[in-house]
C-alpha cells in the first residue's frame, strides 16, 4: 500500500492509502489529505490541485494532455495534476499555499 507523504503551507502530513487511489477523490469524501489538498473540478479543467512531486515520479504515468494543458511549463519543475494520478506507489508531494 503506497505512502503519502503531502508537504502544504510549512506542515507534512503522512497517511497510508489503498493501491489506485485518487487524491482528489478521496479529499472529496474527507479522507487525507483532506482538508490540506486544494482541489475543484476533479477532470483536469482547473489546475486547482496542481502539486510538484518531489519524490516518485518514476512511478507515475506520463503526463497526459490534460497535465500539459492545464501545467506548461511548470512540469518540467515536477508538476502534476493530483487529480490525473492513480497511486500504485510511494509519492512525496508538495502544494504551494495559493493557486
Amino acid at each position: 500500500m503506497p505512502t503519502v507523504v503531502f508537504h502544504k503551507g510549512g506542515q507534512t502530513y503522512t497517511d497510508v492509502v489503498k493501491e489506485n487511489t485518487n487524491l482528489v477523490v478521496r479529499a472529496g469524501i474527507k479522507q487525507f489529505p483532506y482538508p490540506h489538498l486544494r482541489y475543484e473540478c476533479g477532470m483536469g479543467k482547473c489546475a486547482k490541485c496542481a502539486c510538484r512531486v518531489l519524490a516518485g515520479s518514476e512511478h507515475l504515468p506520463p503526463v497526459n494532455w490534460k497535465e500539459k494543458k492545464q501545467l506548461g511549463d511548470r512540469i518540467d519543475q515536477g508538476y502534476r495534476l493530483a487529480c490525473q494520478l492513480w497511486l500504485n506507489s510511494d509519492i512525496e508531494l508538495t502544494q504551494d499555499v495559493e493557486a
